[in-house]
């Protein structure tokens, strides 16, 4: 058994390691591009606040609306600690002061809120959210309020990047999977049986929402020095919608599915920059197709695997090789279908006759 789960997490291990060398070397030898180098950015960053907000409506069932929040106090301390300390600890003392501080606020606002339910608890986090922003739109002395803070210099590159995503994704997977992740999954499920069994609900949501705060505030953080300029309407009411389109896009309860959302809602949304004028209508458009045929997400609520894609290997094989005799089924009922009409009109003229 544990020989197995060495070798497992040995491939694991070499796997992200190679997937980082490879990417590395395609930005040291340009061929990534600065514009595709953006696009890499935004789609780690979105990674990130989605596999966060996904333990918190996903996993634990609790409809926020408040990530936006949590993830402009992650900006916003970050942003400015390196204002005064340009250095490389400077951004990595911004982006864990950040966390903490989201974190804290997370707890501030889980504590009371988190005894509602449904859209009530929906209601409450925006109004904090947004309470968060006026609040850094009035400290001009502080976050020289609504005209933004703009930084001097870039501290987030691929390796930033990269290793922040894979912890928030590793770190986030294995919380769900220990005793603390099923039981904020009981209280998704039903929360009235997992108090009855004598699971604390209070408790497990409020550490489900302080961890999803806690990584929107390093996304934030991440945000903040990888673009040089932050505003406070950069975190408003439609931050925060953006992040749980993609949670729902991908599946309430699956890391992999909010990883392949973040993925392709960024890739159509930066390729349909060509068409600017119509860009939002064909996005909008895309998202109910998708929605329409699969309401559930893409990945449902279950993970990507090898046994997934071993089955859909399976599958695929089996309709392939279905095709023809569905294609002669297809032909024939067509063929039998435009007889009849002809023969019936025969009869009836030879009757008429």
């Amino acid at each position: 058994m544990s020989k197995g789960f060495n070798k497992k997490a040995f491939i694991k291990t070499l796997a992200l390691l190679l997937a980082f060398s490879v990417v590395q070397l395609l930005i040291r030898f340009n061929i990534i591009s600065y514009y595709y180098q953006d696009i890499l950015a935004r789609v780690c960053i979105n990674i990130i606040l989605a596999v966060s907000l996904n333990l918190i409506t996903g996993f634990t069932g609790q409809f926020s609306l408040g990530h936006a929040g949590f993830m402009s106090i992650g900006a916003y301390t970050c942003a400015l600690i390196i204002e005064r300390v340009p250095t490389v600890y400077g951004f990595i003392a911004g982006v864990i002061l950040g966390a903490l501080l989201a974190a804290f606020a997370g707890f501030l606002v889980g504590l009371p809120t988190l005894r509602l339910k449904g859209d009530y608890l929906a209601i409450a986090t925006l109004g904090l959210s947004e309470i968060i922003r006026i609040l850094f739109i009035n400290l001009d002395s502080i976050t020289n309020g609504a005209a933004g803070l703009y930084l001097q210099r870039r501290f987030v590159n691929w390796f930033w990047l990269y290793l922040f995503t894979v912890s928030t994704v590793v770190l986030i997977s294995n919380f769900v999977r220990s005793s603390h992740g099923r039981a904020c999954i009981s209280i998704r499920e039903d929360e009235i049986a997992a108090e009855a069994v004598g699971i604390n609900t209070t408790k497990y949501k409020v550490i489900a929402f302080m961890i999803g705060s806690f990584f929107a505030g390093v996304a934030g953080a991440v945000y903040a020095s990888y673009n040089y300029f932050i505003e406070p309407n950069l975190f408003n009411f439609s931050k925060s919608i953006d992040i749980l389109v993609v949670v729902v896009l991908g599946g309430l309860g699956s890391i992999s599915g909010s990883i392949m959302a973040a993925t392709v809602l960024e890739l159509i949304s930066s390729f349909l920059q060509s068409v600017a004028a119509i860009r939002m209508v064909l996005y909008a458009v895309l998202l109910i197709l998708i929605m329409l045929f699969r309401p559930g997400g893409l990945m449902g609520s279950r993970e990507l695997s090898v046994a997934m894609l071993t089955e859909l290997r399976k599958k695929a094989i089996a309709w392939l090789k279905a095709m023809p005799a569905r294609a002669v089924h297809a032909v024939r009922s067509i063929a039998k279908g435009s007889g009849k009409p002809g023969d019936k009109s025969a009869g009836k003229g030879r009757v008429d006759g």
